[in-house]
C-alpha cells in the first residue's frame, strides 16, 4: 500500500499523481471504466491528455484499496461535503490534505472547515497556490502553499508531499490559505469578463488590484492574516488566474463578458464561490462591490455594461 494516495482524477488530482511519482502513489477514480482506461494507456486522457503516468502510480477505482495513512482530496469543493459525509468511518485517523478551492454554497463552508465538521480529529490541511494541472502533471516548477492548524503535523506533511519540481511552502493559517484559493476565482472571473467585453487590459488591472482590496477584507472579517494573502495562496495564485486562459474561471469569465455560450460540463467554482460571498458578504457588512457585481452578472440580475457603470459610478474615495 502506498504512503499517499490522492481521491479524485481529474485533471488537477492526475497532475499530482505525476508529480509525486518519485514514490508509489495511488489514484483514485470514481468511474471504473476511467480507472480501466487509464491503467491500460498510462493517460487519463479526458482530463489531462499528453501527460504519462509512470509505473509507479497505481490507479483504481476501489476506494477500500485507496485508503493510505495521507489522502489529498481532489475533488470539486461542492462534491466534497458529501464524500466525507459518506465516507466519514473509512477517512478516520487520516491526514486529510483538501485540494478543492472555494466555498461550500449550501452552507458557505471553506473546505477545511467541510471537512473537520464530519472528522472532528481529523488531521485537516489545505493545499493550494497557483497552479495549473497541465503544468504539474509536465513536472514543470510549482510552488505551493500547505496550510495545517497542527504545525507539528504541517511540517511532516510538507516533507511527505514535497517533490523535485513541487515546491511546498508551509503556514497554520488554515483560513487564509483556503480563502484566497477561493476569493481569487471570483477576480479571475471579472478580469475574464474585462477582456471578453474588450475593456482593455488597463480594467482587469484595476480589477486586480481592487478585487485583491476586497480578498484582503474578506480574510480580514474571518481572522485571516493579511500575510497569507500576500503569499501564493492569495496573491500568487490571483496573479495566474487573471491572466491565463488555462484558467477556467478567466475562460468562463471570457466568455461572459463576450456573450458567448461555455461548456457546461467544464467545473467553475468562482461561480458558486461568488454566489456564497456575496450573500456573506451582505450579511456581514463586508464591502465586495466586484464580487457581488460578478454574482449578480452570473445569474443575469446586471448585464457587463450596467455591472461595469456601477462599479465606475461608486463614491470616490481614498485607496
Amino acid at each position: 500500500m502506498s504512503e499517499v494516495s490522492i481521491l479524485g482524477a481529474g485533471a488537477f488530482g492526475t497532475a499530482l499523481a505525476c508529480a509525486l511519482s518519485d514514490r508509489v502513489v495511488t489514484l483514485w477514480a470514481r468511474d471504473p471504466a476511467a480507472a480501466e482506461a487509464m491503467r491500460t494507456t498510462r493517460e487519463n486522457a479526458r482530463r489531462l491528455p499528453g501527460v504519462t503516468l509512470r509505473d509507479t502510480v497505481m490507479v483504481t477505482s476501489e476506494l477500500g484499496d485507496a485508503m493510505a495513512p495521507v489522502l489529498l482530496l481532489a475533488m470539486p469543493m461542492q462534491k466534497l461535503a458529501g464524500f466525507v459525509t459518506d465516507h466519514q468511518e473509512m477517512l478516520q485517523g487520516r491526514a486529510l490534505v483538501v485540494c478543492s478551492k472555494g466555498v461550500d454554497l449550501a452552507t458557505g463552508r471553506g473546505p477545511a472547515r467541510v471537512i473537520a465538521d464530519a472528522l472532528p480529529q481529523a488531521t485537516v490541511a489545505v493545499l493550494t497556490g497557483p497552479s495549473f494541472a497541465a503544468d504539474i502533471g509536465r513536472g514543470l516548477p510549482t510552488a505551493l502553499t500547505l496550510a495545517c492548524a497542527d504545525t507539528e503535523a504541517g511540517a511532516a506533511l510538507q516533507h511527505a508531499l514535497s517533490a523535485p519540481a513541487l515546491r511546498l511552502y508551509r503556514t497554520h493559517d488554515v483560513a487564509g490559505a483556503e480563502l484566497g484559493g477561493a476569493l481569487k476565482n471570483v477576480i479571475a472571473i471579472a478580469a475574464g469578463v474585462c477582456i471578453g467585453a474588450g475593456l482593455g487590459d488597463s480594467a482587469r488591472a484595476a480589477i486586480m488590484s481592487r478585487g485583491y482590496a476586497e480578498m484582503l477584507r474578506f480574510a480580514a472579517a474571518r481572522g485571516a492574516m493579511a500575510e497569507t494573502l500576500a503569499g501564493l495562496s492569495g496573491l500568487g495564485d490571483l496573479v495566474l488566474t487573471c491572466t491565463s486562459e488555462k484558467s477556467r474561471n478567466f475562460r468562463f469569465g471570457l466568455a461572459l463578458g463576450a456573450q458567448q455560450e461555455f461548456d457546461a460540463g467544464t467545473t467553475v467554482e468562482g461561480v458558486a464561490t461568488a454566489r456564497a460571498l456575496a450573500r456573506s458578504a451582505a450579511a456581514e457588512g463586508v464591502d465586495m462591490p466586484i464580487t457581488t457585481m460578478i454574482s449578480a452578472v452570473i445569474d443575469g440580475k446586471l448585464t457587463v455594461d450596467q455591472a461595469r457603470d456601477a462599479l465606475l459610478a461608486r463614491p470616490l474615495k481614498e485607496e
